[in-house]
C-alpha cells in the first residue's frame, strides 16, 4: 500500500514552492482542527491568507509524507506520532 502512494504522488508544475513557515502553518492548523472541519473550513481559519493551490500542495505533501489522511468527507486524520517513534526508539527497536 505505502508503494502505491509513493508511486501517486508527483509534484504539480507550480510558479513558486511554499515557504517553510507557510508549510508550518498549514501542518499546525491541520494538526489543530482534526477531525473536527474540512479542509476548506481549514484553509479559511488560517492566520495568514494562502493561495488554494498552495494549501493544497502542501496538504498533498503531508499526506505522501504519512502525516496525515484525508478521509472521505475531506476531514482531516493525523497519524503521525513522534513520541511514539521516540519510545520506540528508546525500547531499542530498529525503525526504517
Amino acid at each position: 500500500m505505502y508503494q502505491q502512494t509513493i508511486l501517486k504522488f508527483k509534484q504539480r508544475r507550480i510558479d513558486r514552492s511554499p515557504r517553510l513557515d507557510t508549510i508550518l502553518m498549514i501542518e499546525a492548523a491541520l494538526y489543530k482542527y482534526k477531525s473536527e472541519k474540512t479542509l476548506t473550513e481549514i484553509w479559511r481559519l488560517l492566520p495568514k491568507k494562502v493561495m488554494w493551490t498552495t494549501f493544497t500542495t502542501v496538504v498533498r505533501y503531508l499526506e505522501y509524507s504519512s502525516k496525515i489522511i484525508i478521509e472521505k468527507d475531506k476531514t482531516v486524520t493525523w497519524i503521525w506520532n513522534p513520541k511514539l517513534i521516540e519510545h520506540l526508539k528508546n525500547q531499542s527497536l530498529v525503525i526504517k
